[in-house]
């Protein structure tokens, strides 16, 4: 193969390594601007019509397992809009949400970031996740499970346009939820 025939090959591969990093890059911002408590910026990261949803997970037998998460609709954890994402926001920055004041300790570590589909502007991310919290003296609280992104490419950068997190737990041991993932 000469280089002139390869050199396509070399830049699709870049260009696949440079988006990968750009989408990894993107998450870690992301995962900074929560554990630094940024919650009203990292809302911005959404896109106007965006849907943050978490199904709930209920154990089933392997011929049911098309059933193992609730569907948009259903009864989930989170079904919600960006609307409804700002308000949890702004009421994390007033200080009287109960459940969270003192604020909660949390480390957001993102794993396996895959680029599933590109279609024009719009990408399907998949990525692995543990969201390690600790609160007061004794309290602490883990999820693990994986997320299902729809990032759109806007003319502020990457932004996330539908977000859908599995947990693999099926019973929270947690006293709230008053965390995003």
């Amino acid at each position: 193969m000469t280089t002139e025939a390869a050199a396509p090959a070399v830049n699709q591969a870049l260009e696949e390594m440079l988006l990968q990093h750009e989408v990894e890059q993107f998450y870690y911002h992301e995962a900074a601007l929560l554990d630094s408590h940024r919650y009203e910026d990292w809302v911005r990261l959404f896109t106007d019509d965006t849907h943050y949803f978490m199904p709930l997970r209920r154990t089933m037998t392997r011929r049911q397992l098309h059933l193992e998460f609730t569907q948009p609709g259903d009864m989930a954890y989170f079904d919600e809009n960006k609307q409804f994402l700002e308000i949890r926001a702004r009421k994390f920055a007033t200080g009287t949400s109960w459940a969270e004041d003192p604020p909660s300790r949390t480390r957001h570590l993102i794993t396996n970031v895959r680029i599933a589909e590109q279609s024009g502007a719009e990408l399907v991310v998949h990525s692995n996740f543990m969201l390690y919290r600790t609160r007061l003296k004794e309290d602490v609280d883990q999820w693990v499970g994986r997320r299902e992104d729809t990032l759109r490419r806007t003319e502020a950068g990457l932004a996330i346009a539908k977000r859908c997190i599995y947990l693999d737990q099926t019973i929270l041991q947690s006293a709230n939820l008053s965390n995003f993932f």
